[in-house]
């Protein structure tokens, strides 16, 4: 604890330097990813629907390589909505939208959930990551079947499903059903600003969802009434679908994984969560690219005005102070995915395993200290 205290005071001293050196935004350097996103995603999506007649091989290598670039769209939306891709706001928003309908996903009302998280990053009791984990106390009141049922739905196989309710089927089904209660109070002789739903807080929220949908239906029918029903599944849900998993697990696994730092609110330090509640997702080269740099996510959290184009030079520029920093690769992913209960006492996260070792260690201490 001594060690994180002083990296947490090395890294509040040194902030505002690192901020000053690294926040510049280029256009130039936003409009080439933009480009280099966008382009590519058309481009694969008609290829992949085309060799439908010519090889299911083939087919699926084009889905793959146009999930991960699904994947790098949806990490544009993040930093559109966070404004650290372009310099003016307006751009960010205009190139936030477009990418929000790539995606399937109203960029600005999944930005501003996406703050709250970075307001509260570390701050377990007020939000619980995009798996709505469980306390210890909430966990133990399962029965058998139901932690079970708790820990399958986590699973990495979990994450197509997941990935297809992320990014295709809830917000459609959300704004469906917000909008038809809205018709249903104006049906009934009250105003529109009278209405309340849980699906959007402002009318802002209310117009991005319903451009968001009224786009998409525009795009996905005309594609699949070109191409057919079953290539444009095949291709763009699929993918969507994918890329929409990758996306879960890779937000997951920065927040969630072995001693991560997880307090309750009293205590909570927010320079503490950046260094120990965040991780340093070290990937090849190549997957850096189609993540947009975001598994250097602990600077991420450190300052979110710093652009992904910038966060390898500001990590390599201030190595020691990250140096403490957990890092994992590939291949620690589907361990640290098993940190699905909150340990409030301790201030971190625990698998079910560890959970039940606990709980069977305690009918032994309370015997011995008899």
């Amino acid at each position: 604890m001594d060690q994180i205290q002083q990296d947490t005071q090395a890294l509040r001293n040194k902030k505002n330097e690192l901020i000053n050196r690294f926040a510049d935004k280029s256009y130039w350097k936003a409009m080439s990813q933009t480009l280099t996103t966008l382009l590519p995603v058309i481009a694969l999506t008609y290829a992949g629907m085309q060799a439908l007649s010519v090889s299911y091989l083939l087919t699926a290598s084009i889905v793959v390589l146009l999930t991960l670039f699904l994947l790098r769209a949806f990490v544009m939306l993040h930093d559109c909505g966070h404004n650290c891709l372009y310099p003016s706001a307006r751009a960010n928003s205009i190139v936030g939208f477009i990418f929000g309908v790539v995606c399937g996903v109203p960029q600005y009302v999944w930005s501003r959930h996406h703050d709250y998280h970075h307001s509260t990053n570390g701050d377990w009791e007020k939000y619980r990551g995009p798996l709505t984990v469980l306390s210890t106390d909430e966990y133990a009141q399962l029965n058998d079947k139901q932690k079970r049922r708790y820990a399958s739905q986590r699973k990495l196989y979990m994450g197509p499903l997941a990935g297809f309710l992320y990014f295709v089927f809830n917000p459609r089904f959300t704004w469906l059903k917000g909008t038809v209660g809205l018709i249903a109070h104006v049906l009934k002789g009250q105003k529109p600003s009278t209405y309340t739903t849980r699906y959007w807080a402002t009318r802002k929220e209310f117009w991005h969802m319903t451009g968001n949908n009224l786009a998409l239906a525009l795009i996905w029918t005309a594609v699949a009434a070109t191409f057919g029903v079953v290539e444009f599944t095949v291709v763009s849900v699929v993918a969507l679908s994918l890329a929409g998993a990758s996306g879960i697990i890779l937000f997951t696994v920065q927040h969630n994984f072995e001693n991560s730092y997880a307090s309750p609110t009293e205590g909570w330090n927010y320079f503490t969560a950046a260094l120990a509640g965040t991780s340093y997702l070290k990937l090849p080269r190549v997957l850096h690219w189609f993540t947009a740099d975001i598994g250097y996510h602990h600077i991420h959290h450190l300052s979110a005005r710093i652009p992904n184009y910038n966060l390898r030079a500001c990590h390599e520029a201030y190595r020691d102070l990250f140096e403490n920093v957990t890092r994992l690769t590939l291949k620690d992913i589907p361990h640290s995915m098993r940190y699905i209960i909150w340990d409030e006492e301790n201030a971190t996260l625990m698998t079910p395993e560890q959970f039940q070792a606990r709980q069977a260690e305690q009918p032994v201490a309370t015997a011995q200290a008899a």
